[in-house]
């Protein structure tokens, strides 16, 4: 079902929580980009994109326009959840870059431009070097989250990259935890109903045995 509440952003990675925009983090699975408004709505809640810049597509797209751009954010999600689910657990090799051309065809359509801009610091202001991107058309609402997982895939150790171990939960993560233990999405999620789990499991065996 599609999901007007807030998207989860458990992954410890951009890329990675642009896979949990669909997720069965309890029972039943949620989408958070099923049209073109979710779609907007999770590049907003993501910061992957300008708000003045989201509002101006909401405004300017053609009927339906922005509905295919979520398609193609869709396809390209599981596209991307197929590659980190044949390489997680593992580190990624040289050979898997035949595999990425997909990903690399996708930031060939960027036109992404650098400018000097002023930025406050303290009581004055300093320059600062600032990456822009020229949004000519919706199509290029995909573009940021295609360099978010280009980004991942050149600086994550995929050894790392771990699914949750929630019985229904769907959601990935980059474990950054010191000794590499991290087992859940979340304590509030999973962790505490294993935790319960658990509990009424030594429960039950309690009471068996007397």
């Amino acid at each position: 079902m599609d999901n007007h509440s807030p998207a989860l952003f458990l992954g410890d990675a951009l890329a990675l929580d642009f896979l949990n925009s669909v997720a069965t983090p309890v029972d039943v699975p949620v989408e958070w980009i099923g049209d073109g408004e979710g779609l907007l709505r999770w590049l907003d809640q993501a910061r992957l994109a300008p708000r003045e810049t989201l509002e101006r597509m909401r405004a300017e797209a053609l009927p339906g326009e922005l509905d295919k751009v979520a398609e193609q954010a869709r396809n390209l999600r599981e596209w991307f959840r197929a590659f980190i689910r044949e390489h997680k657990g593992k580190p990624l090799k040289p050979d898997a870059l035949t595999e990425l051309e997909p990903l690399n065809r996708l930031l060939e359509r960027d036109e992404g431009f650098n400018r000097v801009v002023a930025r406050q610091a303290g009581e004055g202001e300093i320059f600062e070097f600032q990456p822009m991107r020229k949004w000519r058309s919706p199509e290029a609402l995909l573009l940021p989250v295609g360099e978010a997982l280009g980004r991942f895939v050149c600086t994550e150790d995929f050894s790392n990259v771990k699914a949750c171990e929630g019985p229904a939960c769907t959601l990935l993560f980059a474990d950054h935890t010191r000794g590499h233990r991290r087992r859940w999405c979340s304590m509030a999620l999973c962790g505490n109903r294993a935790k319960q789990a658990a509990h009424r499991d030594r429960l039950r065996h309690a009471g068996a045995s007397m």
